[in-house]
């Protein structure tokens, strides 16, 4: 809400408060579109210029990162500088064209979520093909779709989705999902984390509690950005803690002990139809004979190694490893 009356507001030489020099007012760059008002410029004001037709950046910087969502690489590669110090457009009639779209869909970013992920250039595989390769080495025309990791909330979130855990409800205050002990006391404030027990810690990643002196490690390991600059763009990294924290991480360990449970509990008995099962809820797809060849391998030596156990507990521990692989593939935490 505006005050009534504007308070006044001085140049601070040195951006020191105590020593303030002229009367300052509200306005834009001169070498920009004028921004209208009535009376002296507010906050209001400011919006209606920023979204203004007659500047199109908005509209263009918020589709390229729209863009670089879906496809890994904006139109505009330097997504935070559009200007003579960023690089060009690979198909600037392509980012024009998104950004009028935009702005006549009445800045609807659900409308233009939509149109992308229904757009033949989204739905193409990212296999590999030499024949592009050797056009468009960096694949900046798109021939074929790019493969991204996922970001590292949603990681978490697939793994829920698999083993049926997931709490899908929408809003609501931030949750603390479990963490391993000691995290909290490595930053320079001991704080407390106290682990949510109900259905609110199998919620998803964007509704988890973020420190910012101490994040959640689960989100650090998969390059969740800190808060303590703004982040334009996510860096995927590939390392072994990775691999690690999705195999021994506590929590990804309960939702592997539920998902060898979901596919325990198919009405089949064959090990290859749970096998299909659990590699659909993974991967989106059927396994291929290769893969199951090899999953129903891993599963008779599993078998081998823990035929000292009882039957049930043996069933239960070959089935937990099984789902701890699935959950582990590449292709379960990456966008083909």
């Amino acid at each position: 809400k505006e005050r009534t009356e504007m308070r006044e507001t001085h140049l601070l030489i040195k951006g020191d408060f105590t020593r303030p020099d002229k009367s300052m007012s509200p306005g834009v760059p001169k070498t920009l579109h004028p921004m209208e008002t009535e009376g002296e410029a507010n906050r209001l004001d400011l919006a209606k210029w920023i979204t203004s037709p007659e500047n199109p950046l908005t509209a263009r910087v918020v589709m390229n990162r729209m863009w670089q969502q879906y496809f890994g690489n904006g139109i505009v590669e330097t997504e935070n500088d559009f200007g003579t110090q960023g690089s060009l457009p690979s198909n600037p009639a392509l980012l024009d064209w998104l950004a009028v779209e935009f702005m006549e869909s009445g800045w609807s970013m659900k409308q233009m979520h939509r149109l992308i992920t229904q757009s033949t250039t989204y739905r193409q595989s990212s296999k590999f093909r030499q024949d592009l390769y050797d056009k468009d080495p960096r694949n900046l025309l798109l021939g074929r779709q790019n493969r991204v990791r996922l970001e590292s909330e949603i990681v978490r979130d697939v793994a829920l989705q698999a083993s049926g855990l997931l709490e899908p409800s929408i809003g609501g205050a931030s949750v603390h999902p479990p963490q391993p002990k000691g995290v909290m006391g490595l930053g320079q404030v001991q704080r407390s984390w106290k682990a949510n027990q109900d259905e609110g810690r199998f919620r998803r990643g964007m509704y988890t509690f973020f420190w910012r002196a101490t994040p959640h490690p689960a989100l650090s390991v998969f390059d969740s950005p800190d808060a303590f600059s703004t982040c334009t763009r996510r860096i995927r990294s590939n390392t072994p803690l990775q691999a690690l924290a999705l195999l021994n991480d506590p929590a990804f360990h309960e939702m592997a002990e539920q998902f060898a449970l979901l596919m325990l509990e198919q009405s089949v008995e064959s090990d290859s139809a749970r096998v299909t099962f659990g590699f659909k809820r993974c991967t989106s797809r059927l396994p291929d004979s290769d893969e199951l060849k090899v999953m129903l391998e891993f599963i008779s030596q599993q078998r081998k190694s823990t035929k000292s156990l009882d039957s049930i507990k043996q069933q239960k521990t070959v089935w937990l490893n099984v789902a701890r692989v699935l959950l582990n593939l590449d292709e379960t935490i990456t966008r083909e």
